[in-house]
């Protein structure tokens, strides 16, 4: 669980902060940034103009017209020249646009003379214009009043009507008159083409002078870390105002309050948010502490996400049992964890050995396997004890591939339910609804599937349920998966997001056959070394042999805990970090936690 935060900022005078932070480092709870304010509008004025020149080199590196010959430019302010461009930019873009638009409503109704309609109009003749398809069109609407075909194109006709009559109707709507001619939109289309393409030269002409841009930003820096430090040196005599912004957890208010008030410095504290960006504190029990040092492997959380730690947990500790899959295996982590925890190095790693070793202990005895032994085939294991172990076969596949994509169905059945709820909280249903369609599709399919191969329902029964899933799956994937955008678009948006998610869950779901890949690897190159034990022991039984047969097992089965154990954390870290982070829409933050504390650790 990501613990909730509380944003303090603190206000004192230049002189305090050495006292001040050593106050804080008794806390031992608060996250502190340092800051200083710009003393006076000299500084000011600099942080300013490096900041301008930042942001003007981050918009001309994006911008690329690879049809468009660099025009030259004055580089005197290059700040303020950025920002006129980018304006002109916009500006240009907006009336094209518009002009286009324009141009394409009056094309069809070609050049005509306004001072002849005015004339009409005055003579008591009204004129309209219309737009209908060849379809509904008729020629007898010219029997009815004078008629003219302006244009036809794309199975569209364009007409107009003039009669002294105001109440003649056709059963079409009118369409809006032109408000020109179209050569003169068609100008002003070339005009702002010209211009924009103008607009862009001047840009990449600007773009090439980024070198130039950046070292005069970077200078300005200098100079103000100059500025700054001089007047630091004033303090004495000028004095100085230190910012300081922390964070706590919540459940620290209470005692946090009462320690700021007790210090020489003004403070006032607010809810954190996620702009804020707070450092990230996950919170959890003695289970999945243990693995949040896997989680801070890849990321912790943002700020309003969630804390994957308990789904690494569960998953993390099966995968890794399964690629081990073998309970002797099992057996020995336990041993090298309890061995471990009277190690001080190593203390806070054993916990999660241990669990790792039971783990496989369990899973091990599964898949009927000790030290590449097959219980199954053990006589003195009771037979009641041999009904919980997996089958070689289910369904005429092998057991243990058959249980990897079981597994991986579930994972990723909980990654996207994850991602709908989460997705959800954030953007509100209305955005989702695709997100929830592909849930209902996937997450519902798969629970009515495994139902229905339980014997629980009727294939007929069946059959109608995954119809109804489908498509009400269907209305939310493709028409309503925003029901704040255009069913049209949805319907676009949804075929490509169809395409990515089956071929990308295709692709998912392969990758957990690994587990079965390298249990079973495990399995063989165990078997071989009991094979070449038992040849080295013989029939006789000799000390030779028994010296062989021990040496060659201790060391065989040493070598391939080893390799088992490097593959087993691998590759279901893999699963977790790609597989479920990606269905599932994590994100990480860019900030853990670290108080200031006598003793500094990440919490």
């Amino acid at each position: 669980m990501i613990e909730k935060m509380t944003r303090y900022n603190f206000i004192l005078l230049g002189g305090e902060e050495e006292k001040f932070l050593a106050d804080l480092q008794e806390l031992g709870v608060v996250d502190i940034t340092r800051s200083f304010k710009p003393v006076d509008d000299a500084s000011n004025e600099l942080l300013l103009k490096a900041e301008s020149l930042k942001s003007a080199v981050a918009f001309l590196g994006v911008q690329d017209f690879p049809d468009v010959t660099p025009l030259p430019v004055s580089a005197e302010d290059p700040a303020e020249e950025t920002a006129l461009l980018q304006r002109r930019l916009q500006d240009v873009r907006f009336k094209l646009e518009a002009a286009r638009k324009e141009y394409s409503l009056r094309r069809p109704w070609g050049n005509f003379n306004q001072a002849d309609l005015n004339e009409l109009e005055r003579r008591g003749y009204k004129t309209r214009w219309y737009c209908v398809s060849k379809k509904v069109f008729s020629e007898a609407w010219a029997e009815l009043v004078p008629l003219q075909v302006i244009h036809e194109e794309n199975n569209l006709v364009w007409f107009v009507t003039v009669s002294d009559d105001p109440d003649y109707s056709f059963p079409v709507q009118e369409t809006a008159a032109p408000g020109g001619n179209y050569t003169t939109s068609e100008e002003l289309v070339r005009q702002y083409e010209e211009e924009l393409a103008e607009v862009k030269g001047h840009i990449l002409g600007l773009k090439e002078n980024i070198p130039a841009i950046e070292q005069k930003s970077a200078q300005l820096l200098t100079d103000l870390d100059m500025y700054l430090a001089g007047k630091g040196s004033e303090s004495a005599v000028e004095g100085y105002i230190a910012l300081f912004e922390g964070f706590a957890p919540v459940e620290e208010d209470a005692r946090l309050a009462e320690a700021f008030d007790k210090m020489d410095a003004l403070w006032y504290k607010s809810e954190a948010k996620v702009e804020d960006n707070p450092p990230i504190k996950l919170k959890g029990n003695k289970f999945t502490k243990m693995f949040s040092v896997l989680t801070d492997m890849y990321g912790r959380p943002q700020y309003n996400g969630f804390d994957p730690t308990p789904f690494i947990a569960v998953f993390f500790l099966l995968f890794f049992a399964f690629c081990m899959g073998d309970a002797g295996y099992g057996l020995v982590l336990v041993i090298a964890g309890l061995l471990l925890k009277k190690v001080k190095s190593f203390a806070d790693t054993a916990p999660l050995v241990v669990t790792l070793g039971l783990g496989t202990i369990v899973v091990g005895l599964i898949f009927h396997t000790f030290f590449s032994v097959d219980l199954l085939e053990v006589a003195w294991i009771p037979d009641g004890l041999k009904k919980f172990m997996l089958p070689s076969k289910i369904a005429g596949y092998d057991g243990t591939m058959v249980l990897a994509l079981v597994v991986g169905v579930v994972h990723l059945c909980v990654a996207l339910v994850v991602k709908a709820i989460y997705a959800t909280k954030h953007d509100g249903f209305a955005r989702t609804v695709g997100v929830w369609g592909w849930t209902l599709l996937l997450v519902g399919g798969s629970i009515v599937g495994a139902i229905a191969l339980a014997g629980v329902l009727d294939s007929s029964v069946t059959k109608w349920i995954l119809i109804g899933l489908g498509i009400l799956s269907a209305l939310a994937i493709f028409p309503l998966n925003n029901l704040k955008r255009n069913p049209l678009a949805n319907t676009g948006l949804g075929l490509w997001d169809t395409y990515q998610t089956v071929t990308g869950l295709l692709g998912d779901l392969l990758s957990y056959l690994r587990l079965y890949a390298l249990g079973l690897a495990g399995a063989l190159l165990g078997f071989a070394f009991n094979s070449i034990a038992q040849t080295a022991l013989g029939e006789g039984g000799s000390v030779v042999g028994w010296i062989g047969f021990i040496l060659i097992v201790v060391i065989g089965h040493t070598l391939n805990i080893a390799m088992c154990a490097l593959g087993a954390f691998v590759h279901p870290l893999r699963l977790n970090f790609l597989e479920f982070f990606k269905n599932s829409g994590y994100e990480t933050s860019p900030r853990n936690y670290t108080p200031l504390q006598k003793t500094n650790n990440n919490q």
